[in-house]
């Protein structure tokens, strides 16, 4: 028999919150399991893309994540259909590096793209040159986390960063990201570390702004990250705007398994098992609109589970080891 709302005494908007919640362990068991499963440490996991290099006019591969460090930072932008959004956010970043010390370079990573976004990259690629700016083009949608994936383990920076393409976070706040890694570098005494930008001191206003139903699962997301996820440091992990030690994205993105939903968490849950110390930065901000990911992340995360090997043994920290080795 079905059971209706008014036999309970529940609202409807309760009730969707205690299924979600419900729905959200679940999946965040799933998750966590599949987090802790991983691949070897090489490039099996790094599809092998060519960019246009407009120097020598012809199409070159991608470098690798395990090769010696080039430049000093590379900024990685998954892109879908952003043809629009993403020149907006171009147009305010080209004039922020145009002054600073420092070498860069920009991976955007056209994830399947139904527009012009790969031409739209490829005129900013003839206008900056190509060392400067280069799109990888997937052959197909792989979601956001599998486009950052993709376009880390190919950047050729000491640190690398990955920035939403829809400009969310203001530029300004790179150098207070990067202060802070190197803060936690210098103190940690290692080449390991994660700086992320957070909106956690926004939380009150969101929350007001938001729905009854959007603030219950945003808090049972939050509780699940703390009790599963064993993540208790990082207030947001969903933040677009997370820099890495090349050292740290060299341990820890070959090992991912998430292409979609929660990728962000599994981030950190292999850093916590890895001994990767992780930061927090306030950032101005401001909350974007929701993304479209399509019904089949689900159905990915279970998916996952046969393709894993289990991560035994990971006793050394990784400042005590250039590689670490998986049975």
């Amino acid at each position: 028999a079905v059971v209706s709302t008014q036999s309970t005494g529940m609202s409807p908007y309760l009730l969707f919150g205690i299924y979600g919640i419900f729905m959200g362990l679940i999946l965040f068991v799933v998750f966590v399991f599949i987090a802790k499963a991983t691949a070897s440490l090489t490039d099996k996991r790094r599809l092998q893309l060519e960019f246009f290099d407009t120097e020598v006019d012809k199409m070159m591969p991608f470098p690798s994540i395990h090769s010696v460090h080039s430049l000093d930072l590379s900024i990685v932008i998954p892109a879908y259909n952003e043809s629009k959004r993403l020149p907006v956010f171009l147009d305010v970043l080209f004039p922020y590096l145009s002054v600073v010390s420092y070498s860069y370079e920009i991976i955007v990573v056209d994830d399947g793209s139904k527009d012009t976004t790969t031409d739209m990259v490829h005129s900013y690629s003839k206008k900056y040159g190509s060392n400067i700016i280069r799109c990888m083009k997937l052959p197909a949608n792989k979601g956001k986390g599998g486009a950052v994936r993709q376009g880390i383990l190919s950047a050729r920076g000491k640190e690398i960063l990955f920035a939403d393409a829809d400009g969310a976070t203001d530029i300004n706040d790179l150098e207070k990201v990067r202060k802070s890694l190197h803060d936690l570098l210098e103190k940690s005494n290692t080449k390991y570390g994660i700086a992320v930008g957070s909106r956690a001191h926004l939380q009150d206003e969101a929350v007001a702004n938001r729905s009854f139903l959007r603030n219950i699962l945003m808090y049972g997301f939050h509780m699940f990250v703390y009790l599963v996820g064993g993540i208790s440091n990082i207030k947001d992990t969903q933040c677009g705007f997370k820099l890495f030690s090349r050292s740290a994205a060299q341990a820890i993105f070959p090992q991912m398994n998430i292409e979609r939903w929660a990728f962000d968490v599994e981030i950190f849950v292999i850093a916590n098992i890895l001994g990767i110390e992780a930061t927090e930065v306030s950032e101005e901000t401001e909350e974007p609109e929701e993304e479209v990911e399509d019904d089949t992340a689900v159905e990915e995360i279970t998916e996952k589970i046969g393709e894993a090997k289990i991560v035994e043994d990971v006793e050394e920290k990784p400042k005590e080891a250039e590689v670490i080795e998986k049975k």
